[in-house]
């Protein structure tokens, strides 16, 4: 069972097992490779300001376009392993560095929802890219987590044990990103970050996850002239209308025998 597996297998070797998207649901790829990430701008005086042009410029972006609709909102930058918790006016709440996917990309395999993890190849464990409503939840041990793509088993959540040799408490300490790629596709962040600050911003309401492609530019994906013309965003991913509401706590239990 996929669903049950990402989030509450502590003892499993892959206890964030995650599936991808199913077809109509993949992000879009650019013709080139994005260009490597700069580093902070001098004179930086807060995490925001020291992150990458990109998820500068998916913070301004939302705050020019009101995209977030009111509420509070995650900027996932994969390409550092970082994440950014911002409330629904846009201060910055806390960041952390994360566990992604083991697979670099954004796009989706069809079918891997319906598969085990032994039948997930390394090349298939990434985190999916794009516009999510999130929703509070609790996995089957109680812990609440943050539903990114209920659908495909997709979550934020307290880093898990996983394996011995997974060492990913020692990954997300690491001083670089370069080894933060391990999980089945959910992100994984330290315990104290999320009881201190995901939890927090989280517990009784909604919120807007924005996880920044890694093959193709942010200002591509996330794109709205205008605030009041709704026509203007790109196509709604069908996730963002498959949450469980705010405030509920287990899946319904259809979820639960999910293969």
């Amino acid at each position: 069972m996929v669903l049950l597996l990402c989030i509450s297998g502590v003892l499993l070797a892959d206890a964030d097992a995650a599936v991808r998207q199913e077809p109509g649901r993949v992000a879009p790829v650019a013709t080139t490779a994005p260009q490597a990430p700069a580093g902070p701008p001098a004179g930086a005086s807060s995490p925001l300001e020291a992150a990458s042009p990109e998820v500068r410029y998916v913070a301004g972006w939302v705050a020019r376009t009101g995209d977030n609709e009111g509420m509070p909102y995650v900027i996932v930058d994969k390409l550092n392993a970082t994440v950014f918790v911002l409330d629904a006016l846009g201060h910055l709440d806390g960041s952390a560095p994360a566990l992604l996917g083991l697979a670099k990309g954004d796009g989706a395999v069809a079918g891997l929802g319906d598969r085990t993890m032994a039948q997930i190849g390394p090349g298939e464990r990434s985190t999916p890219a794009g516009r999510f409503i999130a929703s509070p939840g609790r996995d089957l041990h109680g812990q609440d987590i943050l539903w990114i793509d209920y659908d495909n088993a997709i979550a934020l959540h307290r880093v898990v044990e996983g394996t011995p040799a997974e060492h990913r408490a020692q990954r997300l300490q690491s001083p670089t990103a370069d080894d933060n790629r391990i999980s089945y596709g959910c992100i994984n962040v330290p315990v104290g970050f999320y009881d201190t600050v995901v939890h927090p911003a989280f517990a009784a309401t909604s919120g807007v996850v924005y996880i920044l492609p890694e093959t193709s530019r942010a200002q591509d994906m996330f794109k709205r002239p205008d605030a009041r013309s709704p026509a203007a965003l790109p196509p709604p991913r069908s996730s963002d209308t498959a949450r469980p509401a705010a405030g509920i706590g287990m899946p319904p239990p259809d979820a639960l025998g999910r293969p």
